[in-house]
């Protein structure tokens, strides 16, 4: 199947980049993150929970840390795991207290991340773990991509399963809950599925910008939809002409693949934000 996939690159693309194994994987890799990232990210913009990712991006370190301890030479699972029981234990957060929500995911966020810190640090050993900061989608693996493909799969199923639920708990948790929807397991089935998506892609993308690239995009495209199925095609839409612009530019500038990316996504989020007067 692979092979399939690299003699087609070759026969479309005749040209330096589509010579290396490393960027077809890589390109690949974009197309399966673009849809996944852009369907998430647009409810991710709904509710409003932009800083809830970027609380789960920065906790990996934690998860990192503790996969650290536990001698686990891939530490994917434990930041996984990890991820979920954050995801639930923040929902109930979200309940129990009267703090707001953002004081609660600024403090935990802050104390994730100085945990991780620490515990990684110790020793002098934190230089290499720092490619989790910025993120190598040039070294994705064929059996990563697997990985990749399985859960684009998955958020494709929950999308079809869940997403009016999803929609009627961002739009009113009270007119969802009179009509016998459990706004509160929805919503924390939510947190955990964004979770395991950002936690799953943080070593490709890079804790620093993985919010970014969630966020960008469903931003742009809300800024110009007029309806919500405009507001998944253009998010999927800016993501993947985001990631294969980002990748090929990253390939001749030399630069980091991920945050290229996120350039080319925040190019987009101004130019519809200059139009965005015109459409209204």
């Amino acid at each position: 199947m692979i092979e399939m996939w690299y003699a087609l690159i070759e026969h479309l693309f005749p040209f330096a980049w589509a010579n290396h194994s490393f960027m077809k994987n890589a390109l690949l890799a974009v197309l399966l993150v673009s849809p996944m990232f852009a369907i998430m990210g647009t409810m991710v913009v709904n509710n409003k929970m932009a800083f809830f990712s970027d609380t789960i991006g920065h906790s990996a370190l934690t998860g990192i840390a503790i996969g650290v301890l536990l001698g686990f030479q891939d530490p994917l699972l434990i930041m996984v795991v990890f991820s979920v029981l954050l995801a639930i234990v923040i929902s109930m957060l979200k309940v129990w207290t009267t703090t707001s929500t953002d004081t609660v995911l600024g403090a935990v966020s802050a104390t994730m991340v100085a945990l991780g810190i620490v515990i990684l640090s110790r020793g002098g050993g934190f230089n290499k773990f720092s490619r989790f900061l910025v993120g190598d989608l040039l070294s994705i693996t064929q059996k990563e991509l697997l990985l990749l493909a399985f859960s684009l799969v998955g958020v494709l199923i929950l999308w079809s399963l869940m997403f009016n639920k999803f929609l009627l708990v961002s739009v009113s948790p009270s007119l969802a809950l009179s009509g016998g929807i459990p706004v509160r397991l929805v919503e924390t089935l939510f947190c955990i599925s964004t979770a395991v998506v950002v936690t799953i892609s943080i070593q490709w993308v890079g804790i620093l910008i993985i919010n970014s690239l969630l966020i960008l995009p469903a931003a742009a495209a809300r800024n110009i939809s007029r309806n919500m199925r405009q507001y998944h095609v253009f998010s999927i839409m800016i993501t993947l002409i985001s990631g294969i612009a980002g990748l090929l530019m990253s390939y001749y500038w030399s630069t980091a693949t991920g945050a290229t990316i996120v350039l080319f996504a925040a190019l987009f989020y101004l130019c519809t934000l200059i139009v965005k007067p015109q459409l209204t």
